[in-house]
């Protein structure tokens, strides 16, 4: 599948019939759009961006600034005008050897940065890649404030649309021919703008990869926010310490990981674990530690963290943790960054603080619905009409948006396309990972990587780009979307790889199928457990 499909790119690759220049560029863009530059780079060439043009990116948890280009590529910053006298900034990547196909990719938190490393890893494939700030600088949701309707609607869902038309447009202007097919790649609020593109514009992308999503923005806002607060007053008897999450986690992994079949540290399937926190009842038979163990109201609290977040009448609000991301809680209080939701998105004001939630907050953020940038239309059906592909991932262990989150997306589209004689296999795969933490990473030993969205960012290595040493569609998310909406080999499984020290020169430490749900990896009993091949998907019905 690999050969065909690099093959197929190699056919498709087609030399720029224009040059990289500003006026070129502008060429191809709406009236009123600012090209800042238009340059190329040889490959291996150092790439650094003007900071003036990326403040937001300077601001970001993990700011880099500088890059180096894997391929030789024409690398282009604009300016594009939208609604309401707003404009958004987008990078683009036009790559000389050029697969004859088009991506967009996804933002993080609040957005307000290009997402260079996003499309720099997509033109390694020979994609044409596009990336938006989404209309603001900065990584929270002051931009909103006063009222800035047009500012919420850029980034609820139109920036990214339009940064789609354009970049295709400039695509095929540079390259003198169309793209052949058009793809999707995000995690986080990636995974959430993804899911909002084929929601409202099914036609935008042929597939789409569309990691741990904040999809429920309304809710997960909140939920962020005000579970901190169940764990934050350390005055307070069920006040969880640090050295007690961690000693909650340890019993966590003691008591599923031998669940699965194999005592490894590695939690294969934590939906299917009963957990008994009074296990770490202070003053029990078992003699713990006292700066560890936990009192009721601890366990209570851990309870209330793993519970889904119901008010009134038992409504659900959002869904709970997962067991295995305790060591991921925070027991220093909400960020101040989401705080900014509540501040500025849904129009409070500054002077809000955590001290003044109450629940109609939840009201009216589900009437305001800030920027429409909830991606909540459950019926697909236009995208799976036109024969659109969905990979959602999501990691079992994320501490920064539950997994259960995207379960309930997953069943709630369930229910309302088998009405439809719809069979959610036919276009739509839903991957849990096993230990993987927010997009990636685990705190354990499990395989994480198949070349999600940011992941190679997570490396030793950096300048790595797909899965080095498995260049194919069973081990890479990005060649299988290609290969399940090209060829019509759908993935039944994609298989996670780790390596040694997280350096692929280092050598593959671990290598595990992820499967579909609502299917699961199972060792076949025989075997070594760090072989994809000893492991097989099955379901439990």
């Amino acid at each position: 599948m690999t050969r065909s499909l690099l093959a197929l790119s190699a056919l498709a690759a087609s030399a720029a019939a224009y040059s990289c220049d500003v006026g070129t560029i502008t060429s191809f863009l709406p009236l009123n759009s600012t090209v800042f530059f238009a340059d190329h780079y040889n490959a291996s060439s150092n790439f650094t961006f003007p900071a003036d043009l990326n403040y937001g990116a300077l601001t970001s948890p993990h700011p880099t600034t500088s890059y180096i280009l894997p391929k030789a590529a024409c690398v282009i910053q604009a300016n594009i005008t939208l609604p309401g006298n707003t404009q958004h900034s987008t990078g683009l990547i036009l790559p000389d050897e050029w697969n004859g196909r088009f991506m967009t990719v996804g933002n993080g938190e609040f957005a307000g940065s290009v997402g260079w490393s996003s499309i720099i890893d997509a033109s390694w494939y020979g994609f044409a890649a596009i990336s938006s700030d989404l209309g603001h600088e900065g990584n929270n949701g002051s931009f909103a404030y006063p009222n800035q309707t047009d500012a919420l609607a850029n980034f609820g869902w139109r920036a990214l649309h339009d940064a789609t038309v354009n970049g295709k447009a400039v695509t095929a202007g540079y390259y003198g021919q169309n793209a052949t097919y058009s793809y999707y790649r995000g995690c986080s609020a990636g995974g959430k703008q993804g899911l909002k593109e084929l929601e409202m514009f099914p036609e935008d992308f042929d597939g789409v990869i569309a990691g741990a999503p904040a999809w429920w923005f309304k809710r997960l806002q909140l939920y962020v926010v005000v579970n901190t607060l169940w764990n934050y007053d350390t005055t307070a008897p069920g006040y969880l310490d640090s050295a007690r999450l961690e000693a909650v986690a340890a019993e966590v992994i003691s008591q599923c990981d031998p669940q699965d079949g194999v005592v490894d540290g590695i939690l294969q399937d934590p939906l299917r674990c009963l957990f008994r926190p009074e296990t770490l009842l202070c003053g029990g038979s078992a003699g713990l530690d006292n700066s560890t163990c936990l009192n009721i109201d601890q366990i209570h609290t851990v309870n209330k963290l793993h519970d889904d977040w119901k008010t009134v009448n038992d409504t659900l609000v959002f869904p709970g943790w997962t067991l295995g991301t305790e060591s991921g809680w925070s027991s220093n209080g909400p960020s101040d960054d989401f705080v900014t939701y509540i501040q500025y998105m849904l129009q409070i004001g500054g002077d809000w603080t955590v001290e003044d939630w109450n629940d109609d907050i939840i009201a009216l953020s589900h009437r305001l619905n800030p920027g429409n940038a909830t991606a909540d239309d459950f019926d697909l059906s236009p995208f799976y009409e036109r024969g659109g592909k969905l990979i959602h991932y999501h990691g079992l262990a994320d501490p920064s948006i539950p997994a259960t989150s995207s379960l309930y997306f997953y069943d709630q589209v369930q229910s309302t396309l088998n009405p439809q004689g719809i069979n959610l296999d036919d276009f739509y795969r839903f991957f849990l990972v096993p230990d993987m933490q927010h997009c990636e990473m685990t705190s354990t030993d499990a395989p994480w990587y198949f070349s999600g969205d940011g992941q190679n960012g997570a490396l030793s290595d950096s300048t790595v780009h797909g899965v080095p040493g498995f260049e194919d569609a069973q081990h890479d998310v990005v060649l299988a979307i290609m290969a399940w909406v090209e060829n019509g080999t759908a993935p039944d499984s994609i298989i996670a790889t780790r390596w040694n020290n997280d350096i692929p020169d280092d050598g593959v430490a671990i290598q595990r199928p992820l499967c579909p749900y609502p299917s699961h990896a199972t060792y076949v009993g025989q075997g070594n457990t760090s072989l994809a091949s000893s492991w097989n998907c099955t379901t439990y019905y």
